[in-house]
């Protein structure tokens, strides 16, 4: 497809070097890997990512998702994830476009953009990828075309990104990217309770205090939370632990109990336990091998240590 072609170079001529670019264009970062990559855990925030070269791997809980060329993911929470390029050369690397959304944006689009009929609801979870139309395609070709034009970058960025939302809420994903500025309902209130255990992960939580917080039952709660998640609320805090524990070693070189500490345990042999079952080696040895991996890994997890919770 041409419009992809396109955007792929576009993505290449600004990306020259492994890892994520900042772009001029607000919300916008762009990524190249020149090379398949190890499985690496981090956190989407609510963003578009559209795969233009190359393919991945990002795994939510028990769910699977692949990304190719043409194909974009949605993301409507903060969402522990691992992700895995899987094909990628120097000669052809893997390219994607990731594009946060702005919920001011959304919420103003939302309004002005018929919902859906409810037969077209799709599932709640937060999740999901798509084949990109060719609407999106073009939307996101004229945004990228504009790292080329300075001039008109400031005037018409916020028209390509405003058509981008367009594009995915009047697609297959509409009643998906509504639920990221929704306030009532089942999923608003899982909303609030993904937020709350984003924020306090390292503290300790009942659930039976979290549901009344969001005026859910515990059964409830429960329930709905891993249908948006694909995890249970104690799951979902235990990958938010390990992988800040792991950021925490990796970028200011501290010690095993020292990490488990930090994030909220308070046994180093269960938090070594449950790190190894969760990233297939004990802390120490995960942790030399990902400063003996090629720069791109080690950026990644500086970058989620630092704010930045974009991930390849």
């Amino acid at each position: 497809m041409e419009t992809l072609t396109e955007i792929a170079t576009i993505i290449a001529r600004h990306v020259t070097k492994d890892g994520f670019q900042p772009t001029p264009i607000e919300r916008v970062t762009l990524v190249r890997s020149s090379t398949v990559t190890m499985p690496m855990p981090n956190v989407f925030r609510p963003q578009l990512c559209l795969v233009a070269q190359g393919r991945k791997d990002v795994t939510l809980g028990d769910c699977v998702f692949r990304y190719a060329p043409g194909r974009y993911g949605v993301v409507t929470y903060d969402l522990p994830v691992t992700g895995q390029v899987i094909e990628a050369t120097p000669e052809k690397p893997y390219l994607c476009l990731y594009l946060d959304f702005d919920p001011v944006m959304l919420s103003e689009m939302s309004s002005r953009v018929p919902p859906p009929p409810p037969d077209a609801t799709s599932p709640p979870i937060g999740k999901t990828v798509s084949d990109a139309s060719a609407g999106l395609l073009d939307a996101a070709l004229r945004l990228l075309r504009l790292l080329d034009d300075p001039v008109a970058l400031p005037v018409l960025a916020l028209l390509a990104e405003q058509e981008i939302l367009y594009r995915l809420l009047a697609g297959l994903d509409g009643a998906r990217m509504r639920n990221i500025t929704a306030n009532q309902g089942r999923v608003a209130q899982v909303g609030r309770a993904i937020a709350w255990i984003s924020k306090n992960f390292r503290e300790r939580f009942s659930i039976e205090r979290l549901a009344a917080d969001v005026g859910m039952s515990p059964s409830s709660l429960h329930e709905h939370f891993r249908a948006v998640t694909a995890m249970t609320p104690l799951q979902f805090q235990k990958q938010l632990r390990l992988q800040d524990a792991r950021s925490l070693m990796l970028a200011e070189h501290i010690d095993v109990m020292t990490a488990a500490l930090r994030v909220g345990y308070e046994s180093p042999t269960q938090f070594s336990r449950e790190y190894r079952r969760h990233f297939g080696e004990p802390p120490a040895r995960d942790i030399a091998r990902l400063r003996a991996s090629p720069g791109l890994a080690v950026t990644t997890f500086l970058k989620r240590y630092q704010g930045v919770t974009t991930a390849i």
